[in-house]
């Protein structure tokens, strides 16, 4: 390839754009819901411990938060997870009206195996808190649950 004075390529040749951009990547992307991440690996900003992912995600708003769980629970292969069709409805899982009607400690959505949590601590403004539990696991519903 040659350069003109100003950087810019003077040939251009086709055949060897399409050598650079159609390149295999090294390994195929496998979501982790197919093959769940193991103990201590840190796995796309998170960390697993085998059993449940953690991971928090934080954006310049909570609507983009929301926005990039979505799209990585997507990719991963949990795209048939039902979640709130909006942020408006996530926010109805913060609290709850009345303590009695609380069913789990934390704050935030749950369907398993996936839960979205809104931190406590208000420093963490626009962050969420996503867990992923590994549905392959012995005993992983009484995980879910808090209750192994």
């Amino acid at each position: 390839m040659e350069y003109d004075e100003y950087g810019f390529e003077v040939s251009w040749n086709e055949a060897d754009e399409s050598a650079e951009s159609h390149e295999a990547p090294l390994e195929p992307h496998v979501p982790m819901r197919e093959q769940f991440p193991e103990a201590n690996v840190e796995y796309m900003g998170g960390i697993s411990d085998g059993f449940v992912y953690r991971s928090i995600f934080a954006g310049s708003k909570l609507s983009i938060t929301y926005d990039m769980i979505r799209s990585f629970l997507q990719e991963e292969g949990y795209g048939d997870i039902p979640l709130p069709e909006t942020l408006e409805i996530l926010r109805m899982f913060k609290k709850p009206r009345h303590p009695q009607l609380q069913f789990f400690e934390e704050k935030g959505y749950w369907h398993n195996p996936v839960k979205i949590l809104f931190p406590n601590q208000p420093v963490q403004r626009n962050a969420l808190l996503l867990l992923i539990y590994n549905e392959k696991a012995e005993n992983h519903l009484l995980r879910f649950h808090d209750l192994a």
